[in-house]
């Protein structure tokens, strides 16, 4: 049977969130926001490994107690310059312990708020799938595409759009493959189109949200005191 394992990459600075600090690192709850996307992610019985793609100068990780995310958790020093680069890198990485058919999810460190039941729908709708897929939410909002001046250029259907969210399951060959020949891509997902396929839409949770902004940091403390 296909195993599962998990890439977290790590090495960004959150630069539209502001401050010195790199966002991974900020508190939520008492705790780095990057070990909340841990947890959930360790606490998963079917991911038997968890590694942690960090920046090769991060001087964050070793200030801060990580034992009680148990033994699954492995960190490497091998991001780069973008998201694509640093999963490339840990899949690398990962090279010892996975094989081309076991499952990959790559999770951002910045989405503190998965939960147990997303993982189970994304597992149960992918068991079989060929390719893979992410977890994602119908777009509800009205879009407007705007000009250089922030005036409306128009109004764009909503109709099938989707907004991307994270985890993100590949098999290992294909999304090693995948990532070689597509390094521009802002998600995993964009390499797997880039080489024909058409990865499955897995409904998620608004819950799922990415901390990008500092009232993101708040609504995330809110959803995960209510789950308490």
């Amino acid at each position: 049977m296909p195993r599962h394992y998990a890439i977290v990459p790590a090495a960004g600075s959150g630069s539209r969130f502001g401050g010195e600090k790199p966002k991974q690192y900020l508190d939520l709850l008492g705790r780095p926001l990057i070990f909340h996307a841990l947890a959930a992610l360790v606490a998963c019985p079917e991911i038997e490994r968890v590694w942690v793609a960090l920046a090769p100068d991060d001087s964050w990780w070793r200030r801060y107690d990580w034992s009680e995310l148990g033994g699954k958790l492995e960190t490497v020093a091998c991001g780069g310059a973008t998201r694509a680069e640093s999963v490339a890198n840990g899949l690398g990485a990962a090279a010892l312990a996975a094989q081309d058919d076991d499952w990959i999810l790559v999770h951002d460190a910045a989405r503190p708020c998965l939960s147990q039941p997303m993982l189970t729908a994304l597992f149960t709708e992918l068991a079989d799938d060929p390719v893979g897929g992410l977890l994602a939410v119908p777009v509800a909002d009205t879009l407007k595409r705007a000009d250089a001046a922030r005036r409306v250029l128009a109004t764009e259907p909503r109709d099938g759009l989707w907004q991307a969210q994270t985890p993100q399951m590949f098999r290992y060959g294909l999304l090693r493959t995948a990532l070689a020949n597509s390094r521009a891509v802002t998600d995993e997902a964009g390499a797997i189109e880039a080489l024909g396929h058409a990865p499955r839409l897995v409904k998620g949770e608004a819950s799922n949200l990415k901390v990008t902004y500092p009232a993101d940091l708040a609504l995330a403390a809110m959803i995960l005191r209510a789950r308490r």
